[in-house]
C-alpha cells in the first residue's frame, strides 16, 4: 500500500495533469488539504515538497502555492531532440509490432525519440499512460483508444493535450465524444466485403463474433448488418457471439457453446479479427467441425497469425505498417506548422482469399 504523502501527490499530478488545476492557480491552502486527504499537516508538506521538486508546484512565502509548469523542463520533454509518445492497447501482440515498427521508421527519419507505452485495454493503465506522456512533456502522441465503444473517463485528459496545442492523432479507433483526428481502417466496409463474400458463394446462415467494447467491433458488426439487409437475409441475435476485454479469456468456452448451439444452422461465420478466426478454427477441431466443408470462415486484418496458420485464413487487408509510418507523418507535419493536414483517412479494405470458404451449390 502506497503511503499517504504519495496517494496525495498522485492525486495532485493527476489533477494538474488533467487540467483541473490550471498553470499558475492556488491549490489548497495547507489546512484544507490535511481536511480534504484526513492526514497531518507533516504528510501534506512531504507531498507539496516532492511535488515543487518535480516541477509540479512553486510556494511563495506569504502568499501560497501555485501549479508550476517546470515539470516539462524537468522531465527532459523540451530537449532540442523532439519525442513522439505512443499509447497502444497492446505492444507485442497481433498486428501492434507492424503498427509501432511504420511509426519508427518515419520518426527515425526526422531524429525525433519515441516515448512508448500501452494500456492493455484498461482506462486506468491508459490514464497512467496520458499522465506520463504529459509529465514527460513530450511533443506529439500518437494513440490507440482504450476500449472505444465505451465512455471514457480520461477524457479530460486528452482535452488537456489540446489546450497546450500538443498534436495528438488517434489509431484504429477514436472516441466519439470528442472531435479528433485518426487514421482508421474502414471497418464498416470490412466486415461488409467478408459477408457479401459469404454471401456470394451461396452461405446464407451466416454468424458473426464481435469485441463490442471496441468501436472497431460495432463499425464491423455494422458492415455485418448492411451485407445482410442488402441480401435481403433476416439478421438473427442468436448468430451472434458478442465478448469483450474483460470475457476475452473465456471466448475458447464460449465459442464451443456458441459452435454446438449453431451447429445444424450456421455454414459460415465472420469472425472480429484473425485471432478470433484462429480461435474458432481450434474449436472446430475440438467438436469435429471440419473447415472449410461444414463451416466457412473469414478473419480480418491480414495479420501473421492468417498467413503462417497451417489452414491459410481467408481475411481482409489492414494497412498496419502503413498505418504507424502516416500517423508519425501527420505529427511530424504538425509540428513543422503545416496546415490543411486531413482529420480523418480511412484505409479501404480488400479481400484476400485463403482456404477458409467453401462455395456452396
Amino acid at each position: 500500500m502506497k503511503p499517504k504523502y504519495q496517494l496525495i501527490i498522485d492525486d495532485i499530478k493527476s489533477k494538474i495533469l488533467a487540467g483541473d488545476f490550471s498553470v499558475g492557480e492556488q491549490i489548497p491552502t495547507e489546512s484544507a488539504m490535511q481536511s480534504m486527504y484526513e492526514v497531518s499537516r507533516q504528510t501534506v508538506r512531504k507531498a507539496i515538497l516532492e511535488l515543487s521538486n518535480e516541477g509540479f508546484l512553486r510556494s511563495e512565502k506569504g502568499s501560497g502555492t501555485y501549479v508550476s509548469n517546470q515539470y516539462r523542463s524537468k522531465s527532459g520533454g523540451n530537449s532540442h531532440k523532439k519525442t513522439i509518445g505512443v499509447i497502444t492497447t497492446y505492444i507485442s501482440d497481433y498486428i501492434f509490432p507492424s503498427i509501432i515498427r511504420g511509426i519508427e521508421s518515419r520518426l527515425n527519419e526526422d531524429n525525433y525519440s519515441l516515448l512508448l507505452a500501452s494500456t492493455n485495454n484498461d482506462v486506468e493503465q491508459e490514464k497512467k499512460a496520458l499522465e506520463m506522456m504529459l509529465s514527460y512533456g513530450v511533443d506529439g502522441l500518437i494513440i490507440e483508444p482504450t476500449k472505444s465503444n465505451l465512455y471514457n473517463p480520461n477524457i479530460a485528459y486528452y482535452l488537456s493535450f489540446k489546450e497546450q496545442d500538443i498534436p495528438f492523432v488517434m489509431i484504429n479507433a477514436f472516441y466519439e465524444e470528442i472531435e479528433v483526428p485518426f487514421l482508421c481502417l474502414n471497418d464498416v466496409q470490412s466486415s461488409y466485403l467478408a459477408t457479401k463474400e459469404l454471401i456470394s458463394n451461396g452461405h446464407t446462415q451466416i454468424g458473426l463474433i464481435a469485441k463490442m467494447d471496441d468501436l472497431q467491433g460495432k463499425y464491423r458488426m455494422k458492415g455485418y448488418i448492411k451485407a445482410l439487409s442488402e441480401a435481403k437475409l433476416r439478421f438473427d441475435p442468436e448468430h451472434v457471439l458478442p465478448f469483450d476485454t474483460e470475457t476475452k479469456q473465456a471466448l475458447a468456452a464460449n465459442l464451443k457453446e456458441f459452435l454446438s448451439k449453431n451447429r445444424d444452422m450456421l455454414t459460415a461465420i465472420v469472425c472480429y479479427n484473425d485471432e478470433v478466426g484462429m480461435e474458432v478454427i481450434h474449436a472446430c477441431r475440438q467438436l469435429d467441425i471440419s473447415i472449410p466443408e461444414q463451416l466457412s470462415l473469414i478473419g480480418q486484418d491480414n495479420s501473421y497469425i492468417a498467413k503462417n496458420a497451417n489452414i491459410k485464413l481467408t481475411t481482409l487487408t489492414h494497412p498496419q505498417e502503413q498505418m504507424g509510418r502516416d500517423a508519425a507523418d501527420w505529427v511530424i507535419k504538425k509540428l513543422q506548422g503545416k496546415k490543411d493536414l486531413p482529420n480523418h483517412t480511412y484505409y479501404q479494405p480488400e479481400l484476400i482469399e485463403g482456404e477458409t470458404v467453401l462455395k456452396r451449390t
